[in-house]
């Protein structure tokens, strides 16, 4: 099989590290991908947000498979156009993806499914606004409807801070507290089975014992010792299916990855957002720790026949990511820095321990980084404490001037 991933983040470097490992890629192509990604796959210029685009250039490398990787695509409606050009592509359309895309469509769709969330209110005018903050109260949680690259939503207790987020966005989501610790949990669907993965958690916070500002997400784990073991199959019975149910009941049938983001409360387990495509940073625990061969399903989603593929299989290993980013990450981040270290890690910890590239460009022989969050180092072990024993030690090895990266990861689930 031929496979085209779309996008350039740590997330597409997992997915194509999967698919290289997996024995029915005959090629793998990535576009645009980044200097880690050229390790494994063909690299490929290409404008992701652009369908015709993706669509001719997946053509032209006569790809059997096209998995886009970030939201922003798939909320263009890149998979359609892949699609019309009669090729299969795990990925959903652009108006399932709307899931993602908009906070209020969400909502929509979780109130005709009867799946447990936070009340909410959407907002468009400052009346609104200071009505819904009033109403829940601290701690405010303030959601951009839109898609803002996982740092569209602020939890303060702060009522200015929540009340000035909630005035920057053109329509705003304003919603419950929800207690308890998050969950992340995936599911690859054809729009009508769903195969849920293994729970991971992730890292929002910048700094250490969850202080500082918002993120993409610093660092994740997988498995969760703490979970009951009950959880992914409740959370497919009360939120995965009855989600996809509705959404193949509007006509808007959801197909390739579907993320919930949930808040185990007091209450029960209560869904706080929806994604359409892998998280970063759990897809790289996530993936770290599947041993099905991942073309297979992602292909069975994209043609429908889901129902028939086997059991996914799991290894026993935990796994542990670290994320080091930039200087001044999340706000504006220096980039242009040379990393050293990497053929250190490769030379000394693989394949235990080993380094996928976020924000990343290959100049002159050297590495730079190019994004906010640079990379994510990720390792197995035989127990969280190993894992994250093991992810730590590579990190180490690794020199990004002003980086910073958290030093807590797993930590306390893993008895620290």
């Amino acid at each position: 099989m031929k496979v085209l991933v779309i996008g350039g983040g740590a997330r597409e470097h997992a997915l194509c590290r999967s698919l290289s490992l997996d024995p029915d890629v005959t090629a793998l192509y990535c576009a645009p991908g980044n200097a880690g990604i050229a390790e494994v796959a063909e690299l490929h210029p290409v404008d992701a947000l652009d369908g015709d685009a993706v669509a001719r250039l997946a053509t032209g490398l006569v790809a059997e498979l096209v998995v886009v990787g970030p939201e922003a695509p798939l909320v263009a409606g890149v998979a359609d156009a892949v699609r019309a050009a009669g090729i299969p592509c795990f990925g959903p359309s652009g108006e399932a993806a709307q899931l993602e895309g908009s906070k209020a469509f969400a909502k929509d769709v979780m109130a005709g499914a009867g799946v447990p969330t936070a009340r909410s209110y959407v907002c468009t005018t400052p009346a609104e606004i200071d009505e819904a903050l009033d109403a829940f109260g601290a701690p405010y949680v303030v959601k951009d409807d839109g898609l803002a690259a996982g740092k569209g939503v602020v939890v303060t207790d702060d009522l200015a801070a929540a009340r000035d987020h909630a005035l920057s966005c053109d329509r705003v989501v304003i919603e419950e507290f929800l207690d308890g610790p998050e969950v992340s949990l995936f599911a690859i669907t054809d729009g009508t089975t769903v195969l849920p993965l293994q729970p991971a958690q992730d890292f929002k916070r910048a700094l250490d014992g969850d202080e500082g500002p918002n993120t993409g997400g610093m660092g994740a784990y997988s498995p969760l010792p703490w979970a009951d073991p009950k959880l992914v199959d409740e959370v497919l019975e009360s939120v995965l299916q009855p989600t996809v149910d509705e959404l193949r009941r509007r006509g808007t049938p959801f197909s390739g990855l579907l993320y919930a983001g949930l808040a185990i409360t007091s209450r029960g387990v209560r869904v706080i957002e929806f994604n359409a495509r892998f998280g970063d940073p759990e897809t790289q625990v996530v993936l770290a720790r599947l041993r099905t061969p991942l073309a297979g399903v992602l292909l069975a989603s994209a043609n429908g026949t889901l129902d028939v593929f086997p059991s996914l299989a799991w290894r026993d290993d935990a796994a542990v990511t670290v994320v080091i980013a930039s200087h001044n990450y999340p706000d504006t981040p220096r980039t242009g820095d040379p990393i050293d270290g990497l053929a250190d890690v490769a030379a000394q910890d693989a394949p235990d321990a080993y380094v996928l590239h976020a924000g990343t460009r290959a100049e002159g022989g050297a590495v730079l980084s190019a994004g906010g969050r640079v990379l994510s180092v990720t390792a197995t072990g035989k127990n969280l404490a190993a894992a994250r024993e093991r992810a730590y030690t590579a990190l180490g090895r690794i020199r990004l001037d002003g980086s910073q990266h958290r030093t807590d990861i797993a930590l306390k689930a893993a008895g620290g």
